[in-house]
């Protein structure tokens, strides 16, 4: 049986961005199920950063690019001020889900953001990367003006902070148990594994 893994990102997180190698290499290795889970850091109407502010530049000269350095990662922070809101993008991802391709438009969505200096709050340009993996425009469009998509939006965000306990991103629930922060490719293995040895004994008590 394989092991659920639940990811919770914020597109507008660089550590969410840095870490999808570590999950990646974690569903080539082991037997997980992994599900993308939006969790936003600033829900309106908590004001968002601005880069041109001290706090961004300063932690991204501290932590951010040297982090991207090791993992060779490009990354730029984004331009955008103030930084946009990603309930919008969350909703989308909900499409994104049930086509299958949850994790392409996350990752083209961390792109945008992060490589491509893009608004992803805009509802064209949430359009154009949602396109750019395969989701029809027409059913992106009908999404964002779903006021049903949005409530589960708001609803996921409940169950995020709520009923899992996340407070930051990336943060990892696996088989149950709640991992935050920036764990690399080994130390997630080593909670899948954790998570099947625990349920090994289990079965066998």
């Amino acid at each position: 049986m394989s092991t659920k893994v639940e990811v919770f990102v914020d597109y507008v997180c660089p550590y969410c961005f840095l870490v999808e190698d570590a999950v990646a290499e974690l569903e080539r290795d082991r037997d997980v199920e992994v599900e993308i889970r939006p969790f936003e850091l600033r829900p309106d109407p908590v004001p968002t950063l601005r880069p041109e502010h001290d706090y961004l530049p300063s932690v991204w000269s501290r932590s951010v690019y040297p982090m991207a350095e090791r993992l060779g990662v490009d990354i730029t922070l984004p331009s955008s001020s103030p930084q946009p809101r990603t309930a919008k993008a969350f909703v989308v991802l909900q499409l994104a889900k049930e086509r299958g391709i949850a994790a392409e438009y996350s990752s083209a969505m961390f792109r945008a953001f992060f490589q491509q200096d893009r608004n992803i709050g805009l509802d064209e340009v949430i359009v154009e990367v949602a396109t750019s993996v395969g989701l029809e425009r027409d059913d992106v469009e009908k999404a964002l003006a779903s006021e049903e998509r949005f409530a589960r939006q708001r609803d996921d965000q409940r169950y995020a902070a709520e009923f899992i306990g996340v407070s930051a991103v990336p943060s990892f629930r696996i088989d149950g148990r709640l991992y935050s922060g920036v764990l690399d490719a080994e130390q997630l293995k080593q909670a899948a594994d954790d998570a099947d040895n625990s349920a090994a004994r289990e079965r066998t008590a």
